[in-house]
């Protein structure tokens, strides 16, 4: 059987629950699918100054949640993991870094205006959160899990910034009680999805996490075939 092999974008530090709950979510929704991987933590410096033949040794990438040694590199790599077709899952930090990265990318900030707020999960420990499943893929997903999230990032996007994402560069996930935008998928890719909150973390090995074995079964299918959609 081919192992999957998994790119893990981030500067792994093993005191931060999130990295190793990271870890430790993707061998959960392994043994739920019973299908073999490998993942491979990349720093963030490493992967921003390789060559672009290095995308292809990966099946699949996930954007860890920081803290980021080097963040200002995020943009070289999102336009890279952007212009390919390969399963992408972002979560935590990068969401906000990532929203920033397509403001301007598609230039909806010429004003250079505060569109997007500043962390609103205030002191150094998770939030529990509802979110609010917008799409019928999402309600699917969250059909037999609970919508109670843990998150240390909540952010509130300018309105009419929302508008023109939705208009031809995303599609809403979920929200949270408060409307905020939680979680959105790139209409451009059939599995590119960004969470603020960590799935990753409510993963356990009884009940791993539709959205990680949602994101390991469209790498299995992006690696037999080039209908990557299961969502």
């Amino acid at each position: 059987m081919q192992r999957l092999k998994i790119g893990i974008i981030g500067d792994y530090n093993f005191s931060f629950n999130a990295h190793h709950a990271t870890n430790l979510s993707l061998e959960h929704s392994a043994s739920f699918l019973e299908i073999e991987i490998n993942y491979y933590w990349i720093r963030v410096h490493e992967i921003a100054q390789s060559k672009v033949g290095y995308f292809d040794r990966y099946d699949a990438f996930w954007v860890a949640p920081g803290p980021y040694l080097n963040p200002f590199f995020l943009n070289g790599i999102f336009s890279r993991l952007t212009a390919i077709k390969k399963p992408v899952l972002i979560t935590g930090e990068g969401f906000k870094s990532f929203l920033e990265f397509l403001v301007l990318k598609h230039d909806f900030n010429p004003g250079g205006e505060k569109l997007i707020s500043d962390n609103l999960v205030s002191g150094r420990y998770f939030e529990n959160i509802h979110i609010v499943p917008q799409s019928p893929s999402f309600k699917k997903l969250y059909s037999h899990f609970s919508t109670q999230e843990l998150t240390a990032f909540r952010y509130s996007l300018y309105p009419n910034l929302l508008l023109d994402l939705m208009q031809q560069h995303i599609d809403v996930e979920a929200i949270n009680s408060h409307e905020d935008l939680e979680a959105f998928s790139l209409k451009s890719h059939d599995f590119f999805l960004v969470t603020s909150y960590y799935p990753q973390v409510t993963s356990t090995r009884d009940l791993p996490h539709p959205i990680i074995y949602t994101f390991l079964k469209s790498i299995q299918h992006y690696s037999n075939s080039d209908q990557v959609r299961v969502w």
